[in-house]
């Protein structure tokens, strides 16, 4: 590392200014600040010094989002399995080719199996996110002549978790640039965005490819012939045609993550697993959960209440709710995002609460979009400056009533 230092100083005269590649300067940064502790740094007492900064917390939420990963992985290997023991074979593909060309077989009992095919067809769309991300980042860090920051690490995992295995690599650049430019960049970059570019990105591949990416047969990464008798639609999905659908399917599938929907999105317990991890270290916000599970229950209740005769989705109950879809992980990594929900106590737990509400809204009363985690926390996002502004008034009020 002592070498990697000195070669990183011998350079740094090229970029600083007055220097050849002053205009580079972003992109040194970069590397320097990545792989080492920043030069300048406050050494005196009249500052308020603390462990976490941007790096860590970023660092943090990645590893609260491993047991997403691992499940994307081994969800996506399992779902194509299980298609071929309904007694199918693969068609050409060259995920599938490079797969058996590694000899693996396609047991869905196998989780190593599983998870190694499944691994095949993360890699690229994550690579895809990684590659385009950084682009965008450095040359709009090199227009404006600042630091590239280091907000989009978590965003180049949350992208690829709410995507199909099947996305096409060419619409995950676009939508990855989409999100980062008028998701955040827009209103100044890191810090200053109140839209969270992991969700515009989404958004905006929904509305722009749905047939690619909210389809029945996508979200299955592989296909089949003979298998008139399986579909790739989500659960969620057709719950919302057919009242019985729910009754095909364990909740505890659900819960552990083994039905069909977007790679890192399915499982409940890996975002439990990963909340736990937010929460001990602070760096998500326990209320705006706790807000989200009340509003989702509070509406799902009182749906379940009124009942009907030709929507089926009212009568799906709480317990349903979250482990279908991306609830968990919009709840967990993208409601509790500090730049765009509230950052008031109170105002998390208004903040999430309409959320929760919001989601069974969009679920129950559009069957035709039968998801709504997306959209509810977009909506949220846009009020959660107003919702902050509302609670700082209100402490204002009750600090003039109490001192007069």
């Amino acid at each position: 590392m002592k070498v990697l230092r000195n070669f990183l100083d011998k350079q740094a005269p090229l970029f600083e200014k007055g220097g050849k590649l002053e205009k580079f300067h972003a992109l040194y940064e970069l590397h320097d600040t990545g792989l080492f502790t920043p030069g300048d740094v406050t050494k005196t007492s009249s500052h308020v010094r603390d462990g976490m900064d941007l790096k860590r917390m970023m660092i943090t939420v990645v590893i609260a989002l491993v047991p997403c990963i691992i499940m994307a992985w081994y969800n996506t290997g399992y779902q194509i399995h299980h298609a071929i023991s309904l007694g199918a074979a693969p068609l050409n593909g060259w995920q599938t080719s490079l797969y058996t060309a590694l000899g693996m077989g396609f047991d869905a009992n196998n989780v190593v199996a599983c998870a190694l095919h499944g691994l095949i067809y993360w890699l690229p769309v994550w690579a895809t996110t990684m590659l385009t991300g950084a682009a965008v980042e450095v040359t709009t860090a090199i227009l404006r002549k600042h630091e590239v920051n280091e907000g989009f690490l978590v965003t180049a995992f949350l992208i690829p978790l709410t995507l199909p295995a099947t996305i096409p690599l060419w619409q995950v650049v676009l939508g990855t640039a989409f999100g980062i430019v008028f998701g955040k960049e827009v209103f100044g970059g890191t810090g200053m965005n109140f839209l969270n570019p992991a969700l515009t990105a989404r958004a905006f591949l929904f509305f722009a490819y749905p047939a690619q990416i909210s389809g029945d047969q996508v979200w299955v990464a592989a296909s089949y012939v003979g298998l008139d008798s399986y579909s790739g639609a989500t659960w969620l999905a057709r719950a919302a045609v057919d009242g019985q659908a729910l009754q095909q399917v364990g909740w505890m599938d659900a819960f552990l993550g083994r039905i069909p929907g977007s790679m890192g999105e399915t499982s409940t317990l890996a975002c439990m697993l990963g909340a736990s991890v937010l929460i001990l270290t602070r760096v998500g916000s326990w209320r705006t959960m706790f807000g989200i599970v009340c509003g989702t229950f509070v509406m799902a209740t009182v749906f379940n209440l009124v009942g009907s005769q030709t929507n089926t989705m009212l009568a799906v109950p709480f317990q349903w709710h979250v482990v279908l879809g991306g609830w968990a992980f919009g709840t967990v990594f993208m409601a509790t995002d500090p730049v765009s929900s509230a950052f008031t106590n109170t105002g998390k737990l208004f903040y999430g609460f309409f959320i929760g509400v919001l989601v069974i809204l969009v679920r129950v009363v559009n069957p035709a979009y039968p998801e709504g985690m997306m959209l509810a926390i977009l909506f949220m996002n846009m009020f959660a400056p107003l919702i902050d502004h509302y609670v700082v008034r209100a402490n204002v009020r009750r600090r003039e009533a109490r001192y007069a």
